[in-house]
C-alpha cells in the first residue's frame, strides 16, 4: 500500500510521494447532469491534477464501449466505458449489465493494479468493483453515497404496493456493498446519519463534494429584473410544481420570471401546470444547457429556489451560493446545511407552496443593500466547500487515514499554497533576470 501520511503527491520532508493509481467507479458520469457525476468528474480531474493516475469505470453512453482518454477540467482520464443499455422510463439514465460487471470489474482492476477503488454508488458499478477490489487484496476501498432509493422509485414502473420492500431491498443490498469498504463517505452529516440508519453501518464520514468557487460569477449591480432560478433534473422529487406554484402566488407588480435548467421527464407536464396557472409567458423550460449557459444563469439570476425533498448536498445550490445568490430552499435532508434561515435565505415547509412565495416576495422586496447582505452571506458560507479542500481530505483517506483531520487539512493547504506563491514569485524573478540579461 502507498504511503498513509495524506500529503501531495509532489513531496514531503521525506522526500518525493508515489503518485497512486486511483479508480473511480460511477453508475452516472459525464455526459450525464446530476450531483454525482459532476462530483465524480471533479474528483478525477482534481486528483489527475494533484499527479495521480486516475481510471474511471461508468456505463458508456451511447453504444460505443471501450476504455480510451477522455478530458475534463484541462486533466487526461482514462475511461473504461461498459456496455450499456437505455433504461427508457428514465430520460437519460443508462445502466451497465449487471450480469457482467463482476467478469468486467476483475478485468479492469487486473489492468491498472490500483491503490485505490472509489466506488459512487452501490448499485452496480459500484459492487463490481468493491467485490472485485476486496478479492484482489492490498487495495483500499472506499465508498460514497449519493444516493436514496426513493430517487429511482417514479422510474422503476413499481406499483406503489411494492415500493416500501424494493426500498428496504435496496437498502440491504448498500449495506452490503459499502460493508466492503475500508472507509465509507457521503456529502453531509444529515446524509451520514440517514445512511447510518437504513444500513446499520456506522463511522460514516461527511465530506463535502466542494465546489471551485473561482468558476462562478457574482452580480452586484442593481438588479433590473426579479428572476428565480431553479437548475437540476426536472423529476418528481425535486419538488419543481411547488415552486412554480409560488411562483404563481407572488404579486404582479414584482413581474417574476422563472428559469428551470435542466432535462427531465416532467417538462411537459410543468409546462402545462405553468399555462394553467396563467404564468407560461413567465416561466422558462430551458432543458439542458452548456456549462456556460449555466453558469451564466446563475449570474443572471435574482434568488435561488430549491424545493427538493431529497437532497444529499445539492450542488446546484453550492453553485448558486457561489455565484452570490441568496437561495430559498426547503427544510429537508441536507438543504439547511447550506442555507442559514435569515442569513443567506431562508428555509420553508416542504411542499407548502405559500410559505415558499411569502418567503421569496421578502427577498424580492429587499432594498439591493439588504439584498447583496444575503449574497455576501452565501459567498462566505460556501468558502467552507472549497474544492481543493474535498480533493486533499479524500487524498489523505487514500492514503490510509479513516478521520477528516480538519487541523491538518487546513496546515497542507497553507503549506501548498505558500509553496505555489514562492514559485510563483521565483518564475517572475527569472523571468525578470533573463530580460536583463
Amino acid at each position: 500500500m502507498s504511503d498513509s501520511s495524506g500529503t501531495s503527491p509532489a513531496s514531503t520532508s521525506a522526500g518525493p510521494v508515489k503518485p497512486l493509481k486511483i479508480v473511480i467507479g460511477a453508475d452516472t458520469f459525464s455526459p450525464n447532469v446530476n450531483g454525482s457525476a459532476r462530483f465524480s468528474q471533479r474528483l478525477a480531474s482534481g486528483m489527475a491534477a494533484r499527479g495521480h493516475e486516475v481510471h474511471v469505470v461508468a456505463p458508456a453512453a451511447s453504444r460505443k464501449h471501450g476504455t480510451w482518454i477522455e478530458e475534463y477540467d484541462g486533466q487526461d482520464i482514462t475511461v473504461h466505458r461498459l456496455r450499456s443499455y437505455r433504461w427508457y422510463p428514465h430520460d437519460w439514465l443508462r445502466w451497465a449489465e449487471p450480469w457482467f460487471i463482476n467478469k468486467n470489474s476483475d478485468r479492469i482492476l487486473e489492468q491498472v493494479d490500483p491503490d485505490v477503488v472509489h466506488f459512487q454508488s452501490h448499485i452496480i458499478v459500484g459492487r463490481g468493483l468493491s467485490i472485485a477490489a476486496q478479492k484482489r487484496g492490498g487495495v483500499r476501498i472506499i465508498g460514497t453515497n449519493h444516493f436514496m432509493p426513493e430517487n429511482l422509485l417514479e422510474f422503476t414502473l413499481l406499483p406503489k404496493s411494492w415500493q416500501e420492500k424494493a426500498v428496504g431491498m435496496a437498502w440491504r443490498a448498500a449495506k452490503r456493498t459499502f460493508g466492503r469498504a475500508d472507509v465509507v463517505t457521503t456529502p453531509t452529516q444529515s446524509a451520514a446519519e440517514f445512511l447510518e440508519k437504513y444500513t446499520g453501518l456506522d463511522g460514516v464520514l461527511a465530506i463535502s463534494c466542494g465546489i471551485d468557487a473561482e468558476n462562478y460569477t457574482p452580480d452586484f449591480t442593481p438588479r433590473t429584473e426579479n428572476r428565480i432560478l431553479f437548475v437540476g433534473r426536472v423529476t418528481g422529487e425535486k419538488q419543481i410544481d411547488v415552486l412554480i406554484k409560488a411562483v404563481s402566488l407572488l404579486p404582479e407588480d414584482l413581474d417574476v420570471k422563472l428559469d428551470i435548467v435542466g432535462g427531465g421527464d416532467l417538462l411537459k407536464t410543468l409546462e402545462h401546470q405553468a399555462k394553467s396557472l396563467g404564468i407560461a409567458d413567465r416561466v422558462h423550460l430551458t432543458g439542458y444547457v452548456t456549462e456556460e449557459e449555466l453558469r451564466a444563469s446563475y449570474t443572471r439570476a435574482t434568488i435561488f429556489g430549491m424545493p427538493s425533498i431529497a437532497e444529499l448536498q445539492s450542488i446546484a445550490t453550492m453553485e448558486a451560493m457561489a455565484s452570490g445568490l441568496p437561495v430559498v430552499a426547503a427544510n429537508a435532508m441536507a438543504l439547511p446545511h447550506l442555507v442559514k434561515d435569515g442569513e443567506n435565505g431562508f428555509l420553508f415547509e416542504p411542499g407548502d407552496a405559500q410559505q415558499l412565495a411569502d418567503k421569496l416576495e421578502y427577498l424580492l422586496r429587499l432594498p439591493q443593500e439588504q439584498l447583496n447582505t444575503f449574497k455576501n452571506a452565501s459567498l462566505t458560507f460556501i468558502e467552507a466547500h472549497d474544492l481543493q479542500r474535498t480533493i486533499l481530505t479524500f487524498e489523505r483517506i487514500y492514503r490510509g487515514a479513516s478521520d477528516v483531520d480538519v487541523a491538518a487539512i487546513d496546515a497542507q493547504l497553507a503549506a501548498e499554497a505558500s509553496a505555489a506563491h514562492e514559485a510563483h514569485t521565483a518564475h517572475h524573478a527569472d523571468q525578470a533576470d533573463a530580460a536583463h540579461t
